[in-house]
């Protein structure tokens, strides 16, 4: 029974940093092929993302020559500077507007900082190396040309955009040497991280068009391993597709329903919310420092003197679970807390709750593990209750090994029969903590992934409830610690509440065993010594609690 007491023991123990690998296994790409769409009259521009009708009056062809002129260079013009930003500011972020591709090229959010301290600036989730932006519009195997590198035209509009008290639209323009226009319109909300963006395909030549348009978000690659997931993702017949990086080389091409796309790292997204109602495809791609998902809509046909209006919806923020349940069109599920996040959900949202009554969030995970640690106090008894049990049968047992050491199968009937004379389950103190698994990674994956830990402090040098503790910063690399290179205080405090834990434990029959788990509380601080400081809190204040919960079994039982 001591082998099978270690190996539950050592189970339990490392499936709570572990499991979650299988929580990401890669999902099948949905195959469905792409449908033609012939022709498309939607009754209600606002509830319809594809929206026709006739074109705007043709300029006389004198004010149309000058257009071309300067809405279509030629290759080696494609960089020139003659390219505006326009800058919009509301209350919640700064992004910037080329004129060249219409495309987003920054996006700063007011609420986030790129570091903790009164150092840091706003978090900027455009970086300056994606050159051409993100929110570029494409047409796939077409002749109008790289139109993401085309110069737009914003008009006489002014540099600066500032969004007060109610939407404002800016609105670009590009017409091609053929009579083709594109009008890409954002329209920016006062209070909100969405952005609606119309794109308007118009056609005055003489033909009949057939174009397959597509929006492409660009977003910054990943740069170090993260234990949740991060890159695209998409919302395709109705289930979220997260696909990961080193596959997209084996499938870069999804079809069906879809009804969002997204960029997503730990806290934040940029996404694009589309028409399901309609078949289209994403098509991904990354390089070193980039990963690219694009929106293929249906072939669109476009009769000469006739547009079409494509309705879409940015979301550029945090990945905050009340932010995206308001978006709806299933946008919250790009949050997934693995297989147990039905209880997750409610964890987060009752951390918040405390957090609303006492603003702070370390105090807030304290409380909320204490609450925890009593709605299963009825479960741990139990467990360490039949624990004090077999700490009291330990002597005998190690009577009839050294008795009947020659004889294994004498042995073991003597210990199932002193079980029975003791009335002993060896098992019972194993099933209760298998049953309090759900909840443990539960919590354990919500407090890493809620952005609501992000820079959030807690005491003392605990500035940030999503980073590693460190006390001082030394500034030399210490093996197997991630920078800051300082003392991992909470960590070194929760590895020796696991150890004095172990103590009080049955000890194991065989000294070599117990000379593992008595080495686990070592191990395990190896393991949390990179993790955030949030993590460690919980681990160390639920460790605590047990600590007294089993100090008051003994004595109540001794």
């Amino acid at each position: 029974m001591d082998q099978v007491r270690l190996i539950v023991a050592i189970g339990l123990s490392f499936l709570v940093f572990f499991i979650w690998d299988a929580f990401f296994v890669e999902k099948k790409p949905v195959e469905a092929p792409a449908t033609q769409q012939t022709e498309t009259a939607p009754e209600k521009v606002k509830s319809e993302s594809v929206v026709k009708g006739p074109a705007p009056p043709v300029r006389p062809a004198t004010d149309q020559k000058k257009v071309i002129q300067t809405a279509a260079p030629t290759p080696s013009q494609v960089r020139t500077p003659t390219a505006r930003d326009i800058l919009v500011t509301t209350d919640k972020y700064e992004a910037r507007i080329s004129e060249r591709g219409a495309a987003i090229t920054s996006f700063r959010l007011k609420d986030y900082q790129d570091k903790v301290g009164e150092n840091g600036n706003m978090l900027e989730l455009v970086p300056a190396f994606i050159k051409d932006g993100t929110t570029r519009v494409h047409f796939e195997d077409s002749r109008l040309g790289e139109v993401h590198k085309a110069l737009f035209s914003a008009g006489n509009h002014p540099t600066n955009l500032t969004v007060d008290n109610e939407k404002q639209s800016l609105v670009l323009t590009w017409k091609g040497t053929d009579g083709v226009e594109v009008v890409k319109t954002y329209t920016f909300h006062p209070g909100k991280y969405l952005i609606d963006l119309d794109i308007a395909i118009v056609n005055h030549t003489a033909g009949t068009l057939n174009e397959r348009p597509a929006i492409e978000l660009v977003g910054p690659r990943p740069q170090k391993t993260s234990y949740t997931f991060e890159g695209p993702s998409a919302y395709i017949n109705n289930e979220l597709e997260q696909i990961k990086i080193k596959s997209i080389e084996k499938t870069n091409t999804y079809n069906g329903r879809i009804e969002w796309i997204a960029l997503q790292d730990r806290y934040f997204l940029t996404g694009l919310l589309t028409d399901p109602n309609n078949e289209a495809h994403l098509v991904l791609g990354a390089t070193r420092e980039t990963l690219q998902n694009k929106y293929v809509h249906p072939p669109t046909r476009i009769e000469p003197g006739q547009q079409v209006v494509l309705k879409h919806q940015l979301f550029i923020g945090p990945k905050q679970m009340d932010l995206l349940n308001d978006v709806g069109k299933g946008l919250g599920n790009l949050i997934d807390f693995g297989w147990f996040d039905f209880l997750a959900r409610p964890c987060l949202h009752f951390m918040n709750m405390i957090y609303g009554v006492i603003p702070n969030y370390g105090l807030a995970i304290i409380i909320l593990t204490i609450i925890i640690k009593l709605l299963l106090w009825p479960l741990g008894t139990k467990s360490y209750k039949s624990m004090n049990e077999m700490k009291r049968i330990q002597p005998l047992m190690a009577e009839i090994r050294e008795k009947y050491k020659n004889d294994k199968k004498k042995q073991n009937e003597e210990v199932m029969s002193l079980y029975r004379t003791y009335k002993v389950n060896p098992m019972g103190g194993c099933l209760p903590m298998v049953l309090q698994i759900p909840v443990f990674f539960a919590l354990y994956r919500m407090l890493y992934e809620a952005i609501e830990l992000r820079h959030a402090p807690f005491i003392g040098w605990i500035n940030d409830l999503s980073a590693p503790d460190r006390l001082f910063n030394f500034g030399i690399t210490i093996p197997l610690m991630e920078p800051p290179y300082g003392i991992p205080v909470l960590t070194l405090i929760m590895g020796a509440s696991m150890f004095l834990q172990q103590k009080m434990s049955p000890p194991m029959g065989d000294p070599a065993q117990a000379k593992l788990m008595m080495a686990m509380p070592i191990v395990f601080t190896f393991i949390f010594i990179n993790f955030s400081s949030g993590l460690v809190l919980y681990w160390l204040v639920n460790n605590v609690l047990s600590i007294a919960q089993q100090y008051y079994i003994q004595k109540k039982f001794a």
